[in-house]
């Protein structure tokens, strides 16, 4: 895979990325009042606690809106890439590219499942594809 430009790592969002590198797609939850949170950020939005500690999230969610961008060209995307706000069943959501499935085949409350794609400079990103067997139970 061809290189991928690193995303700005700051102190709030190191362990994000430390955890992508290391195969696991981490979460931050209020130690205060247990809410999750993303985008990493330094204070619980619901009561201003400053602890807090990563959790693994499982993976699985659901298209809540897609684009198919088309300006302008970046080398590192195949034309006609999928960019997708995904619903975690942890309940939050995480913005990601889709991969896997025909831009005219996705659909609004798609099953999808998480996995990271590492590239050729040491980059590692989750990215999402359709679930290959959705969980009992769900939409």
């Amino acid at each position: 895979m061809s290189d991928r430009p690193a995303p700005t790592t700051t102190l709030d969002t190191k362990f994000f990325w430390d955890g992508l590198a290391a195969d696991r797609l981490l979460i931050q939850r209020c130690s205060g009042c247990a809410a999750l949170r993303h985008p990493p950020r330094p204070m619980c939005p619901h009561c201003n606690s400053l602890a807090w500690q990563p959790i693994e999230a499982c993976g699985r969610g659901y298209v809540h809106s897609f684009v198919q961008p088309r300006h302008p060209a970046w080398p590192w995307f195949e034309d006609g890439y999928i960019v997708a706000l995904i619903d975690l069943e942890e309940g939050i959501r995480l913005v990601s590219n889709l991969c896997g499935v025909a831009p005219a085949e996705v659909t609004i409350g798609m099953p999808v499942e998480a996995f990271i794609e590492r590239f050729d400079n040491g980059v590692s990103l989750h990215q999402f594809r359709p679930r290959r067997e959705p969980a009992a139970g769900t939409r």
